[in-house]
């Protein structure tokens, strides 16, 4: 699983952000974000996201970490460093909040576990998730599930690349160490580590158990891949074909954490900003934008949701479906499902089953895009 995002958020203005440190975001440190809290970028290879953010929080003489990077050596060396720069090392790591389950953010996080004793906390709607990487008879389903997911989205073309690259990541095996968590976190639940309590906040989209972590005493907002200051994540990137309904509960959780009364958010990618409720806004009317593109394709009559990912453009640059990379075209269709089937739900179209195929169709009288919340 890789969380790079198929899609980009359209160039909305974006709230305030601050540099931590002298360099680009990425750079390898530990910068102080807020106080006992530091920020650590560490190595993504080969992702167009160049780094993800760990953020090492003060719980004592011990440290809480929020996510914990990608399973690799030049990771782990950086995480390393990073803490020995603040006097601290991985052994001191007591507990590891991860906000969901791709390999930049719970990758690290059974290494830890096995080095340093840590808890590790994964959110409770990831269970399906993990269930799947760990049971080789749900991940044959899956994968069946996957190619059947498909063929109904027309898109049967790319099934033989698919099924090469399913049978090439069995193969190579995981890049991180699938155990389960210590915990499976639920919404509302709270984490008490010595000078903070943290409430876990569920916002589904991303993947179907994301969480986010809430520290209302000092005005943090630890958003993980929900609220990113410069892109909007892909959208229900699972190890099982989902129920096309990520939009839904994106745009519910988006709504959701708006009205937080933070100071600072914490994202996984990218810089640290203020602001929430304005990049919320900036996130929903790029959706807003994407649902009326597919409205428009569905009047020249495009029927299925890959024949609608063709006339969508893609990245911030507005690349062609057919010029991504095949992750990148997958990514890109799970989304465009995710527009199509709230579209649906709206009431804004219909959608019916032939012959393998799940067709959508304008609703007749249609008044057009209702407003998102």
């Amino acid at each position: 699983m890789d969380s790079r995002p198929a899609d980009a958020a359209a160039p909305a203005t974006l709230p305030p952000t601050v540099s931590s440190g002298s360099g680009p975001w990425a750079e390898p440190g530990a910068y102080p974000v807020a106080r006992g809290v530091h920020r650590i970028p560490l190595p993504l290879p080969g992702d167009a996201l160049k780094a993800v953010n760990v953020y090492a929080v003060e719980d004592g003489d011990r440290l809480a970490l929020v996510d914990s990077g990608w399973h690799t050596p030049d990771s782990w060396d950086a995480l390393g460093a990073a803490l020995r720069s603040i006097g601290a090392e991985p052994g001191d790591v007591r507990t590891v909040l991860v906000t969901h389950i791709h390999h930049d953010h719970y990758g690290q996080a059974v290494r830890l576990r096995q080095e340093a004793g840590a808890t590790v906390f994964l959110g409770a709607g990831e269970k399906r998730a993990m269930d799947t990487i760990t049971d080789a008879a749900l991940r044959d389903a899956a994968n069946a599930d996957r190619v059947l997911r498909l063929r109904e989205a027309g898109a049967a073309e790319l099934l033989p690349a698919v099924e090469e690259m399913m049978a090439r990541a069995q193969h190579q095996g995981g890049r991180a160490v699938w155990e389960p968590p210590d915990v499976y976190a639920n919404d509302g639940q709270h984490v008490e580590l010595k000078d903070r309590l943290l409430s876990i906040v569920a916002t589904p989209g991303h993947t179907a158990g994301h969480v986010s972590l809430l520290d209302p005493d000092a005005r943090l907002f630890f958003a993980g891949d929900h609220v990113l200051p410069h892109i909007t994540p892909s959208l229900g990137v699972e190890p099982f074909a989902g129920n096309g309904l990520s939009l839904v509960e994106f745009i519910s959780s988006l709504s959701r954490v708006r009205p937080l009364d933070v100071e600072r958010v914490l994202p996984a990618h990218g810089p640290d900003f203020s602001g929430l409720a304005e990049r919320v806004d900036a996130l929903l009317d790029h959706h807003a934008t994407r649902l009326s593109h597919c409205i428009d394709s569905l009047r020249r009559g495009r029927t299925t949701a890959y024949e609608v990912a063709h006339d969508l453009p893609w990245t911030r640059r507005e690349r062609r479906y057919e010029e991504l990379d095949l992750g990148n075209r997958l990514m890109a269709l799970t989304e465009t499902i995710a527009h199509l089937e709230l579209l649906v739900v709206q009431g804004t179209a219909e959608a019916r089953e032939w012959d393998e195929l799940r067709l959508y169709h304008l609703a007749a009288g249609s008044p057009g895009l209702p407003p998102l919340p």
